[in-house]
């Protein structure tokens, strides 16, 4: 099966059934999608598919075959990052790290949408969960982010 993964177009011979999350980590190797909890309860394995946030371990492969995906590993470089990745070092978002590659992939398919977002609109879309508890540092990096990417520079 052909899938439309980060720009590029990727063969994978998995089953149809199988999560696509187990796609991208296993026969993929595009790791910075996380497992956390298996029943699209956490976030941690959230990505892009059609520009919209996907749990991929609930996900079948066959879903999205047609789709594009996105994953963490395109969100920004080292030499680029994405102003949602600066602003969630400057904020000090990360302790454990774990759950922060779907973090920032709900947080971006929500500044796609709303570029402006209300603490109100940063609640209702970052269902993911963070055993850390960082959520307030989470509603500023967002805030931040939007700022920065308003006047087309880094956070």
């Amino acid at each position: 099966m052909q899938l439309n993964i980060n720009g590029q177009s990727r063969t994978a011979t998995a089953d149809l059934s199988t999560p696509l999350l187990w796609v991208l980590r296993d026969e993929l190797n595009l790791i910075g999608t996380k497992f956390g909890c298996g029943i699209a309860a956490c976030g941690a394995c959230t990505v892009h598919v059609d520009g919209q946030p996907v749990r991929s371990c609930v996900t079948p492969v066959s879903a999205v075959a047609h789709q594009t995906i996105r994953t963490i590993e395109s969100l920004g470089t080292a030499e680029k990052p994405h102003p949602l990745q600066t602003a969630w070092i400057t904020e000090q978002v990360p302790q454990c790290g774990y759950c922060q590659s779907g973090m920032l992939m709900a947080a971006a398919a929500l500044l796609d949408k709303k570029p402006q977002p209300s603490d109100a609109d940063i609640d209702a879309a970052m269902t993911n969960l963070c055993r850390c508890g960082t959520y307030q540092r989470v509603r500023k990096a967002i805030h931040r982010a939007a700022a920065a990417m308003k006047k087309g520079g880094a956070a």
